[in-house]
């Protein structure tokens, strides 16, 4: 007997992400690489719409059914990787006992440390990894070098890496050392490596970092390896915290990132990240001009 109300179709990246398949960006990875079939019919296009109780839907050919959701909180210990492949005993994701597949919350890089979230919440995991929603991340870093006035001003202004300008860090200096200093930062973008390059392009090295807040969790007292469950409170306040609309992104930066993805800019290496809008310590903080003709 029909409930009288109409089939409820959604966008099929947004089903495999509700379903505990990855974030959606990884089910749209999964949709281009026709990995994913409606009722026997390959997909390959985004945006197409299915109502999950009609259509049956599978990966690699077998059916997705949504799974029950679950959240955890680790405290990631260095050497380990946030990826769902390679060697199963050093995945973040091995330190979490849980009944259902989770993945990890945008990505710690293997030398740094703390707080990263698992979950199968798609979604959600969508919304706290993409810059776009500006997700605070919380660091404590032991800096290798002086760290001077002109340093932090820039970090808190803002840096340009190879993506574009980042948003501007906020930064708190716990202690200054002989060889070094420990600060907070704070940033609100989760661009890859993003501490790292951005303390690269003021001419700092990070000895150590360790995540210890994210949006609105703390890692608290967790040792290195332990986990916990989320409370309903905290993945209520972690929704909260990315409910509104995406932040627009300025147009030369948009274009910028096109550009980046088309494959016409290629990033390179190096110390303060460069590419085609980075800048190397010392330089003008100013977006670079455009290059004109001579004129003849």
């Amino acid at each position: 007997m029909s409930d009288g109300k109409a089939p409820r179709a959604e966008r099929l990246q947004k089903f495999l992400a509700r379903a505990g398949l990855g974030s959606r960006r990884a089910c749209e990875e999964l949709i281009a690489a026709g990995r994913v079939a409606v009722d026997g019919r390959v997909v390959t296009e985004m945006g197409v719409c299915v109502d999950p109780r009609v259509s049956r839907i599978t990966v690699d050919g077998r059916q997705v059914r949504p799974q029950p959701l679950a959240y955890y909180l680790v405290n990631k210990p260095r050497g380990f990787l946030c990826t769902m492949d390679g060697d199963p005993s050093i995945l973040v994701t091995s330190l979490v006992p849980s009944h259902v597949r989770v993945f990890p919350v945008g990505r710690l890089e293997a030398d740094s440390e703390g707080l990263i979230i698992l979950t199968n919440d798609g979604e959600l995991a969508h919304r706290l990894a993409h810059p776009s929603f500006a997700a605070s991340r919380v660091y404590r870093v032991e800096l290798e070098g002086e760290l001077t006035e002109r340093a932090l001003g820039r970090l808190q202004r803002g840096v340009y890496l190879a993506e574009g300008k980042t948003l501007p860090a906020e930064l708190r200096v716990i202690r200054r050392e002989r060889s070094g200093a420990v600060v907070e930062l704070t940033i609100r973008e989760g661009l890859n490596r993003e501490v790292r390059r951005m303390l690269a392009a003021v001419g700092l090295k990070a000895k150590r970092i360790v995540r210890i807040r994210f949006a609105r969790l703390s890692l608290g007292s967790l040792g290195p390896g332990e986990f916990r469950e989320l409370s309903p409170e905290e993945v209520r306040r972690l929704r909260e915290a990315v409910s509104g609309p995406p932040r627009a992104r300025p147009d030369w930066l948009r274009r910028d990132r096109s550009r980046l993805r088309r494959g016409k800019a290629r990033p390179l290496t190096g110390q303060a990240d460069a590419g085609p809008r980075a800048f190397r310590p010392g330089r003008s903080e100013a977006p670079p001009r455009r290059r004109g003709r001579r004129a003849t």
